[in-house]
């Protein structure tokens, strides 16, 4: 009687303690419990950036200049703000401001042509090249638990690309272009821990012609816009109000808005940190 007595009472612990742990609902992560999260990033990208601009821009045809090549341009850390407005459990607005602007003098190896000047081998050159984009964005959640979230975001993303070749004796040349890319794509989020994350987001979109000469004033006859931004990061909460963040990050632009064309990537390692209130 002991004994069935007492196979009786550690059955009955046992299926109490595996119906709790069954229901038992996951401790929130620190990460999402916030209104306002602003957080600074510190890239420090690979540039490639091809830029061409004039007759040979809007015949599509070959005549790039390859600003990474031809200058010698080294990778240089940039400084990226980042801004999200949680409403609700599902929804977020999203901000975000990065610009990248590298200055570099090189003797040319070759002829270049850009902006309709000729700039011959073996003159000294400068080159003043810049990008700087905005986004702003909305996200919506679909899955959103304790310790994941999945989630859909649609964007527009604000590109102004300027590029300014001069050589004394010959002049200068230069191109500056805006083309706003509206983006959608998607977010995934796991905290393995309740005070760590695991974040890989995609964005990216292709602007159709007709819908480019609407959304342009610098549109003309030629008009293609394409950007995609991937963005795999991790996350540390030290408190429910101070973070950091170390990730990886490719973007890339291509462009053809008559008479400018350009080709640019950017790809490299960050971190900084974040301030949630």
């Amino acid at each position: 009687m002991k004994i069935g007595c007492a196979t009786l009472l550690c059955a009955t612990l046992l299926l109490s303690a595996r119906a709790e742990a069954q229901f038992r609902v996951p401790e929130a992560a620190a990460g999402e419990d916030f209104h306002v999260e602003v957080g600074l990033m510190f890239w420090t990208p690979t540039p490639e950036l091809q830029i061409q601009t004039g007759a040979l821009a809007a015949l599509g045809q070959p005549g790039a200049v390859d600003f990474v090549s031809e200058f010698g341009i080294q990778n240089t850390r940039f400084n990226e703000f980042r801004g999200v407005l949680k409403a609700g459990k599902k929804n977020k607005i999203r901000v975000s401001h990065v610009m990248m602007q590298y200055n570099q003098s090189a003797t040319l190896q070759r002829a270049i042509t850009f902006g309709g000047t000729t700039f011959p081998v073996n003159v000294p050159a400068s080159a003043d090249l810049k990008w700087e984009f905005w986004n702003l964005g909305y996200e919506w959640d679909f899955v959103a638990t304790p310790r994941a979230v999945v989630g859909m975001i649609t964007e527009v993303k604000f590109n102004k690309v300027s590029a300014n070749l001069e050589a004394t004796g010959y002049g200068t040349s230069v191109t500056d272009v805006n083309a706003p890319v509206p983006a959608i794509g998607f977010t995934a989020r796991v905290y393995p821990h309740r005070l760590f994350s695991v974040t890989s987001e995609f964005r990216g979109f292709k602007v159709p012609g007709f819908i480019g000469k609407k959304i342009s004033d610098a549109a003309g006859d030629d008009f293609d816009a394409k950007m995609y931004d991937f963005d795999i990061y991790g996350t540390i909460s030290f408190s429910r109000y101070i973070g950091a963040q170390a990730g990886y990050r490719r973007v890339t632009a291509e462009y053809l808005i008559d008479p400018d064309a350009g080709d640019l990537k950017m790809k490299g390692f960050y971190f900084g940190g974040l301030l949630r209130f």
